[in-house]
């Protein structure tokens, strides 16, 4: 009773000074420990030296935050989403936790102007605001406890910012994922410019292709490099998921390469790509110069 009655007097005192009215206009409450949160905000640029010797920034407290915000985020993507597939929920939560995300979070709560960092740094181009987001969860984890940060990741993060049903439709980035796949399954993926040619309209046009281990496993075209890597990418993924004699080829060549074998999950795990009612002149001709070499595939993988 007598520490609830203190800790009202407390926050009377300080309620509308900074940084508690910054942060209540965040986090919906008062903090108990405000040193916590400004180091939350300290960019290991600025990091400063305590009474003991130590070097004092947000690394910590962003590794903390980042645990706990990606338990969270799976147990509300699990709940909103309840007759989806692991991949499904497993792609789902990394769009919500992936930095472009919680950058773009960070800056709309504000954050932005309370992260502490070196004037010689640039804040274009990096993810602090992200990581301070991440930094801002662990510390209302080691201030409030795990519900406060359940409520806040819930009710501020997510419904006022993060649109569940739409960021599960986002466009997957087919080629990091597939470049992180092969890395987790230690296969060489490469990414190869095959030609260039004009449309009917006289636009430039890239075909690339996709290798895995020496062999070509998808090919992609699109009006830029990057559009065709993404859509090299799409196929080669599309085929490692649903292809039951290319998985079986691949969780071989894992073996014998490796010494270890392929959990069939790790095929269920990639990416589906959203089906789309429309189909573009590009998307039809990279149907048509693929056909050959999906059959090609096929060939080798028997």
């Amino acid at each position: 009773m007598f520490t609830q009655l203190y800790k009202k007097i407390r926050l009377l005192k300080h309620k509308n000074k900074e940084p508690y009215s910054s942060l209540y206009k965040i986090l919906g409450f008062y903090p108990d420990n405000i040193h916590v949160y400004e180091q939350a905000f300290l960019h290991k640029s600025s990091s400063i030296e305590d009474s003991d010797g130590k070097w004092l920034n947000n690394e910590r407290l962003e590794f903390l935050g980042d645990a706990i915000l990606d338990a969270i985020v799976a147990d509300i993507v699990y709940k909103h989403f309840q007759n989806k597939r692991e991949g499904f929920l497993t792609n789902t939560r990394s769009k919500i936790v992936q930095r472009e995300t919680l950058n773009r979070v960070a800056v709309e709560l504000g954050l932005d102007k309370m992260v502490v960092y070196s004037a010689k740094l640039s804040s274009h181009n990096n993810h602090m605001y992200g990581n301070a987001l991440e930094a801002l969860i662990g510390a209302i984890y080691l201030d409030q406890g795990y519900r406060a940060c359940y409520r806040f990741i819930d009710h501020v993060i997510i419904k006022r910012y993060i649109d569940l049903d739409n960021i599960a439709r986002k466009e997957v980035n087919f080629k990091s994922s597939l470049i992180e796949w092969s890395q987790k399954n230690k296969l060489e993926v490469t990414f190869d410019l095959i030609e260039s040619f004009s449309d009917n309209d006289g636009n430039p046009v890239f075909q690339t292709g996709v290798t895995l281990s020496d062999m070509q496993i998808g090919v992609g075209i699109g009006y830029s490099k990057k559009e065709s890597q993404q859509n090299a990418a799409k196929m080669a993924i599309k085929k490692l998921r649903t292809d039951k004699a290319f998985q079986q080829f691949i969780s071989e060549l894992k073996k014998k390469q490796t010494g270890e074998n392929t959990a069939e999950h790790e095929f269920e795990d990639l990416p589906e790509e959203e089906p789309s009612s429309e189909q573009n002149s590009i998307e039809l001709t990279t149907n048509k110069r693929t056909e050959c070499i999906d059959a090609t595939i096929n060939e080798e993988a028997r």
